[in-house]
């Protein structure tokens, strides 16, 4: 069993989405602005009706979700335990729908806060993965 290198385990703390996208204030404007988008694009009306009247607690969700999914600090798992994605959102439609304009309205927010492109599609890949795996109807 070999001890871990602090300074290897530094680097590698930098490399992570999280760090590359540039930390806690990026992560927050990525949600708050991607739940803009949702709120006021009528591209996204089909997703913005599957959560409800008010967005603030979805918001925090995403944004501790997120923290640690990217490799930052793990807010939602403090919070809530295992994310068990999937059973959480069950009771919601997820169609091909929502999983599309899940997937544009978050590109678009990528894309307004000048998210690097080679880092942009690394997430793009990622959330791809993860939200059809949400595809529940």
């Amino acid at each position: 069993m070999s001890v871990p290198n602090p300074t290897e385990a530094a680097e590698r703390r930098e490399d992570t989405p999280y760090a590359l996208l540039g930390g806690d204030p990026a992560v927050r404007a990525l949600v708050d602005r991607f739940y803009d988008l949702m709120d006021l694009e009528p591209a996204y009306r089909e997703l913005r009706a599957v959560h409800g009247s008010e967005l603030t607690a979805a918001r925090d969700k995403l944004y501790w979700f997120l923290s640690g999914w990217l490799g930052g600090p793990n807010h939602y798992i403090e919070r809530f335990g295992h994310p068990r994605l999937r059973a959480r959102h069950l009771p919601f439609a997820i169609g091909l729908t929502e999983r599309n304009q899940w997937l544009a309205c978050m590109d678009q927010a990528m894309t307004e806060l000048q998210v690097p492109p080679s880092l942009r599609q690394r997430l793009n890949e990622s959330f791809f993965q993860t939200a059809d795996w949400m595809r529940n109807r």
